[in-house]
């Protein structure tokens, strides 16, 4: 167990390289098993969601050599075991080994997959879609057993536009025989950079970052090769660091298109920052103003930075309020931020005002979820005195050498065992 010190209210300058986006990699890593023997994924994040995927791979006796934020991975003597749940459990995106490996040998089986506690997220839409295209799935204690003679492609409604239903039926749809349509599929960057590596190796997919996409199934699959886009959700992460403390901070790796929701909000509050090409430069905003949010799915604004743009609205002058459409337990992140100072209410199930502005000071907290643990890392980056962030590790999940690019920047930042 990891525990982060922070001495906070410290301008930072200085640059920030945005690493490989972590809700891409976590999906390319199982998707390479469907290769015909080698892969090469580039812009890896050094993260701890990784660490466990790539135990994953070994297991299956996949040979990995992870160095320079590259994995070379070579799956010529795959073999297809059960997943166990000491390794299941670490993450969300371990439930990506079903569609990969249901499409190569027919069956998977895998203990339930883990990830952060911010509510239900039932994986029912991907075991429906298994179904739809002919497998049977099983669940005998805590364990998924998905098996399939054949698959067959169909024509696939989703009821909601899940981004890991849309990778995981992809995935299954490439074993199927036939065409397979996935209409109301989510949007997002990370299943266009999927689709890229599965086209690469030979897949033939129309229409990934649409609502409709065609996926040919085929056994003749190549050896893959592709890099994985910068990370968005961390770019914005920095983005709010730098709005609450920045002195001309230049963060380097920004793709807008992938953030422009989240980018006009930061504009209404009243932020200025410029844009030239992948760079972005920011300085503090003094007089940020209140807003109202509601996160939505892709092209909306991100579930994932309504926890830290939460911290930016402490300090906002008047009423902030934020709904919380995709999760219902992603608040829970402000009752450290309450005790350092900040005032906010849960009015809802899905709503929390903000009153601001409030001077933050340093405390003990926990971080309970990776989002969550970055909207107190931004609290006590801007609060006064030393805040201690137990739990860290979740942190750790999605951040990248989250320590090492603050501290380069001017942070008086620490990590303890």
């Amino acid at each position: 167990m990891t525990k982060i010190t922070i001495e906070g209210n410290n301008l930072l300058s200085g640059e920030i390289k945005i690493s490989g986006a972590k809700n891409s990699a976590v999906a390319l890593i199982p998707a390479a098993v469907l290769s015909k023997e080698k892969s090469i994924i580039y812009n890896v994040p050094e993260i701890k969601d990784i660490e466990y995927l790539i135990k994953i791979m070994e297991l299956l006796d996949c040979k990995i050599e992870h160095k320079n934020n590259t994995l070379y991975i070579d799956s010529s003597n795959l073999k297809n075991k059960p997943i166990p749940e000491d390794l299941s459990v670490q993450m969300r995106a371990s439930y990506y080994f079903m569609g990969a490996l249901l499409a190569k040998f027919g069956k998977v089986e895998m203990s339930f997959p883990g990830g952060c506690n911010i509510g239900a997220r039932p994986i029912d839409i991907h075991i429906k879609g298994f179904e739809q295209l002919g497998a049977k799935v099983e669940i005998i204690k805590n364990r998924y057993i998905i098996t399939a003679d054949k698959l067959i492609g169909k024509k696939i409604y989703f009821d909601f536009p899940s981004v890991g239903a849309t990778i995981n039926i992809m995935l299954a749809a490439i074993g199927a025989e036939g065409t397979t349509i996935i209409e109301n599929a989510a949007m997002e960057p990370e299943i266009v950079n999927v689709a890229s590596f599965l086209i690469n190796m030979g897949v033939k997919i129309r229409g990934a970052g649409t609502k409709r996409i065609e996926i040919e199934g085929t056994r003749k699959l190549n050896n893959g090769i592709c890099e994985v886009f910068s990370d968005r959700i961390e770019c914005g992460t920095y983005i709010i660091i730098g709005a609450l403390l920045g002195k001309n901070l230049t963060i380097k790796g920004v793709i807008k298109e992938h953030l422009e929701a989240f980018l006009m909000k930061l504009k209404e509050v009243g932020v200025k920052y410029s844009i030239n090409g992948d760079t972005l430069i920011i300085s503090k905003t003094e007089n940020l103003k209140p807003t109202y949010i509601k996160t939505l799915v892709f092209p909306g604004f991100p579930t994932d930075l309504q926890q830290p743009f939460t911290t930016l609205l402490t300090q906002a002058t008047g009423m902030s309020i934020i709904e919380e459409t995709i999760y219902e337990n992603r608040f829970k992140n402000t009752y450290d931020l309450n005790r350092m100072g900040a005032i906010t209410n849960i009015i809802s199930l899905n709503k929390l005002e903000i009153k601001g502005p409030r001077k933050l000071h340093g405390t003990n907290v926990i971080a309970t979820d990776l989002r969550g643990g970055a909207s107190l890392l931004i609290a006590a980056l801007i609060a006064e005195g030393t805040t201690e962030i137990e739990n860290s590790d979740v942190i750790l999940r999605g951040y990248s050498d989250v320590i090492k690019k603050l501290e380069n920047v001017g942070a008086k930042i620490k990590i303890t065992e």
